[in-house]
């Protein structure tokens, strides 16, 4: 399988601090917990059209490496979603990796993903 050429980071658009709501606040606490939990350099967590949701850490392997978004994206799918409603990245980074970003981006092309830091401050949000 030839390589693809990864896409490019997403610079989120600053969010007014408050301005989550209280579902997608609670995808920030499992994404900061996935992260957590294994001392990951990433957490993330989504929310599926029926308000499931799914939270996945970073995974870095001499076979497989998938961003947390991925995983998150991926469990998600396995599970038999269909749409995502939003999206949470715990990062140090200040970009969304694209290849999460287009992982998303696969199944909504219009929800959103916040990328907040470790601590759980929402750094902003990605919206296209």
């Amino acid at each position: 399988m030839p390589d693809t050429p990864a896409a490019p980071a997403a610079r989120p658009t600053p969010t007014a601090s408050g301005a989550l709501s209280a579902e997608d606040g609670k995808l920030v606490v499992l994404a900061r917990g996935a992260r957590a939990r294994v001392g990951a350099v990433e957490g993330a967590a989504v929310r599926d059209q029926d308000g499931r949701t799914y939270a996945a850490a970073s995974v870095a392997l001499p076979s497989l490496t998938l961003t947390a978004l991925q995983l998150a994206v991926a469990s998600a799918v396995a599970a038999g979603a269909s749409r995502l409603e939003a999206a949470v990245v715990v990062t140090e980074a200040s970009t969304l990796d694209g290849a999460g970003h287009a992982a998303v981006r696969d199944l909504a092309a219009d929800a959103p993903v916040h990328v907040a830091a470790p601590d759980g401050t929402v750094l902003g949000t990605v919206t296209q």
